[in-house]
């Protein structure tokens, strides 16, 4: 096993260097089975492995912390403990009885809430919490894939560029994957030595062996475990409000800059108006369901779009942020497009 792990070792690096020598995939590293900073997989992983801070949402209205039970709180004048997950549901229930109260949860303080990163901070009073909360960032509404798991030990390639060191390493948690794709950096390569194994959202264990398979996996858990968006009826409202941006477009490598400037308006009758500085230019967008995936077409008459020309999965979606794949017919690659609303 450790010669399989020093061979390995041996092909990031020599891959690593390939990958120096292609001008705009430098920061990148295109190899199919590398992991690096901010990619749609790390994201995607990150999600996997994180600390379900959203299952929680009816006691804090935060997708961002969780609050570490047993905890009390007052509801309509109802006091609850809240000792297990199963008592979320009580909490729910009471604001649920009446239409013309207030529903706002006022906890028992001190509480302990935790992090993402399974971090954990005492909070002895609402203004802490709010605070706390506050300095989690933004919430981008896609919240944790946790119907599903990883099942550990996994080992990691990792290559750091900077320094020229390679090195392998043994994952045997959540937190402990979490936070090390939390900490990648440009420059720093890893490579999850394959196969692994994963269970899926039916309790049933599955054997991954590349990353192309561990993305389409959970990406297909998404919907199972309550994320992402099942209908293309409120898909096609959401994105006929107001005009989109990209975010993010992956071909190969990061492309995202070549869109910048670009503003994109989709009409109910099926046309895209698009708007760079003074210019404007018209496309056209249909969804429709292929194979029990939700899809959507785009086509621009302008050439220098002519990358996101293509038939979409809908991925996931919230009401400001999209995110689209496709999976090419020709030689299996997965390019990856984001909108964000403006």
């Amino acid at each position: 096993m450790k010669i399989k792990y020093f061979i390995n070792l041996v092909l990031l690096v020599l891959l690593f260097g390939a990958c120096q020598k292609e001008e705009d995939d430098s920061n990148n590293s295109t190899s199919p089975n590398n992991i690096v900073a901010n990619s749609p997989l790390a994201n995607l992983i990150a999600r996997t492995s994180q600390n379900p801070t959203a299952v929680d949402d009816v006691l804090d209205n935060s997708s961002l912390i969780k609050m570490q039970l047993p905890v009390t709180v007052t509801v309509n004048g109802n006091i609850i403990t809240v000792a297990t997950s199963a008592d979320y549901q009580l909490v729910q229930d009471a604001k649920d009885a009446y239409s013309n109260d207030n529903d706002i949860v006022y906890c028992v303080y001190p509480i302990t809430i935790q992090f993402k990163n399974y971090t954990t901070q005492v909070i002895n009073t609402y203004n802490q919490l709010y605070d706390a909360i506050q300095a989690c960032g933004i919430d981008d509404g896609f919240d944790e894939i946790d119907c599903i798991a990883i099942n550990y030990p996994i080992s990691m390639n990792i290559y750091d560029s900077n320094n020229q060191v390679a090195n392998t390493i043994t994952i045997q948690s959540n937190s402990q994957l979490f936070n090390f794709i939390a900490t990648l950096s440009n420059g720093i390569i890893a490579a999850i030595v394959y196969p692994i194994s994963v269970t899926n959202s039916n309790g049933q264990n599955v054997v991954i062996n590349s990353n192309t398979e561990l993305e389409t996996f959970i990406d297909n858990s998404i919907d199972a475990c309550g994320g992402g968006g099942s209908s293309t009826s409120t898909f096609s409202s959401i994105i006929t409000s107001g005009t989109w941006q990209v975010s993010y477009f992956y071909d190969h490598h990061d492309e995202t800059s070549y869109y910048n400037g670009y503003n994109f308006t989709f009409i109910n009758n099926g046309t895209i108006n698009v708007m760079k500085n003074t210019v404007n230019s018209n496309g056209s967008w249909l969804t429709y369901v292929d194979n029990a995936q939700n899809k959507m077409d785009l086509s621009f008459a302008d050439n220098d779009l002519g990358h996101l020309h293509d038939d979409w999965q809908i991925v996931e979606y919230t009401t400001t942020i999209i995110h689209l794949k496709h999976i090419s017919g020709g030689n299996g690659d997965t390019h990856y497009l984001y909108f964000t609303k403006n």
